[in-house]
C-alpha cells in the first residue's frame, strides 16, 4: 500500500501513543491522558519508542496490499490481508506458541496504527492560500 509520509507518521505516532498509554501506570489509572504522558516524555525517549515501533511496523504498512480509497475516508484492510502482511514479515525465530503469540500482537498493533491514519484528501480539491 502506498501511504504519504503523513499518514504513516500519524500511524506510527498514533501507535506509539497508545503502547505509552498501555504501559504508564498513572495513564491506567485515570490520573493524566495519553497525549499528556507523551509530552512529559523528552525528545530522546519519544525516539526511542517510535524507533523500536517502526521496525515493527513500517515494513509490515508498507507490505499491505494496495486497495481503493475514496477522499475523506482512510483506507480498510481485512484482518486476513493484515495477518498475511504480518506473517511474511515474522521471523522464524521460537516455537509454535512464541510465534503464534507475537503474530497476535503485531496484528493488533498494526490495527492500532492504521485506526490512526488520517482520512485521505482529495489531491484534486486541495486548496492554497492566497499568500502562496
Amino acid at each position: 500500500m502506498r501511504f504519504t509520509e503523513h499518514e504513516l507518521t500519524a500511524a506510527l505516532t498514533g501507535a506509539a501513543k497508545s503502547v505509552l498509554a498501555a504501559q504508564d501506570k498513572d495513564v491506567r489509572k485515570g490520573r493524566r491522558t495519553a497525549d499528556e504522558a507523551w509530552e512529559a516524555l523528552g525528545r530522546f525517549q519519544r525516539f526511542q519508542i517510535l524507533d523500536g515501533l517502526g521496525d515493527q511496523l513500517l515494513p509490515v504498512l508498507v507490505a499491505l496490499p494496495d486497495v481503493d480509497v475514496e477522499p475523506g475516508t482512510r483506507p480498510a484492510f481485512t484482518d486476513a490481508q493484515i495477518t498475511a502482511a504480518v506473517e511474511e514479515r515474522l521471523g522464524e525465530e521460537g516455537g509454535k506458541i512464541r510465534r503464534a503469540v507475537l503474530l497476535k500482537a503485531r496484528v493488533a498493533l498494526v490495527q492500532v496504527a492504521l485506526a490512526h491514519v488520517p482520512p485521505r484528501q482529495d489531491p484534486d480539491a486541495l486548496i492554497v492560500p492566497d499568500h502562496l
